[in-house]
């Protein structure tokens, strides 16, 4: 994104314009009277954002200062900002932007999120929030982990049903290693939100009740997502063998989308050799 002072520039010249399109009216001030120019004066801004005049000038100018991000709040709150151009000020700044949905999301899937899922006919798919709550699923997901529907709403997270529920253990064929690895990974994911969602429910409950989990979260290990094999030993169906995909819809970044493609036996035959070579052969996913 360029250079700091690039940034810097870039950030004040988006601050002024957010400014100017402003009137009184719009931030709860009485009418003004005649104004050589529209929009709302930088001691208006100041005054409302709770910063000085000096600072905000400073940062429409482009001087070479730090804002705290609770200052950049405060400013994103008095100009309006939508969430795209708060994240897009946080990240001019230099701050890992945090989403409105970078907050645990309610119980359910987003509509047009969940009617993706539906189309997806064959393929087990399911959405999670950020805290890893399973908000949607379809009928191939629901074929595989039977479960997921009956579970509480405050118990459906994915961590609390992997380290918790006995026909989940069943189901991965490594279990130790899976179980590990999908806290490894929320972690990775978590990255800055880690203190928030480490408070949730779920993950509280877990420390408290549960050693494998307990001795898994202590560990601190960190490992990014990957696309790759999955094998389940369904109860029914004997052993499946799917490539494990994750998707994020764009309009909510924080809404993870994951997708089991079945894979063909001499396939997935190949795949786990080259796993083998590569380091890669443990059974990992969520």
């Amino acid at each position: 994104m360029g250079t700091a002072a690039e940034r810097r520039k870039e950030l004040g010249d988006f601050l002024r314009a957010r400014r100017a399109r402003l009137n009184p009216p719009d931030v709860g001030l009485p009418p003004a009277g005649p104004r050589r120019r529209g929009g709302l004066r930088r001691e208006e801004v100041a005054t409302l954002s709770q910063v000085s005049v000096t600072w905000y000038t400073w940062l429409e100018q482009g001087r070479d200062i730090q804002p705290s991000r609770h200052v950049l709040d405060a400013l994103a709150r008095t100009l309006r900002l939508t969430p795209a151009e708060h994240v897009y000020v946080l990240t001019l700044a230099g701050y890992v932007p945090l989403t409105e949905s970078a907050a645990p999301a309610g119980h359910t899937a987003p509509a047009h999120v969940q009617r993706l899922l539906d189309a997806l006919v064959g393929f087990p798919a399911y959405a999670i929030a950020p805290d890893w709550t399973v908000t949607g699923w379809n009928a191939a997901y629901l074929d595989l982990y039977p479960n997921v529907a009956t579970a509480a709403p405050t118990e459906r997270n994915l961590l609390w049903m992997v380290f918790t529920d006995p026909y989940v253990r069943d189901l991965l064929p490594d279990w130790e290693v899976t179980s590990r690895r999908f806290l490894a990974e929320f972690r990775a994911e978590a990255g800055p939100r880690l203190g928030d969602l480490a408070g949730s429910p779920a993950i509280q409950r877990l420390l408290g009740t549960n050693e494998d989990f307990r001795a898994a979260w202590q560990d601190h290990h960190i490992e990014g997502f990957t696309s790759r094999m999955r094998v389940f030993d369904h109860p029914v169906a004997g052993v499946q063998h799917f490539e494990h995909h994750r998707l994020a819809p764009a309009d909510h970044p924080d809404v993870h989308v994951i997708v089991y493609t079945p894979v063909p036996a001499n396939d997935h035959v190949n795949d786990n050799a080259n796993d083998s070579v590569n380091g890669n052969g443990a059974l990992a996913a969520r």
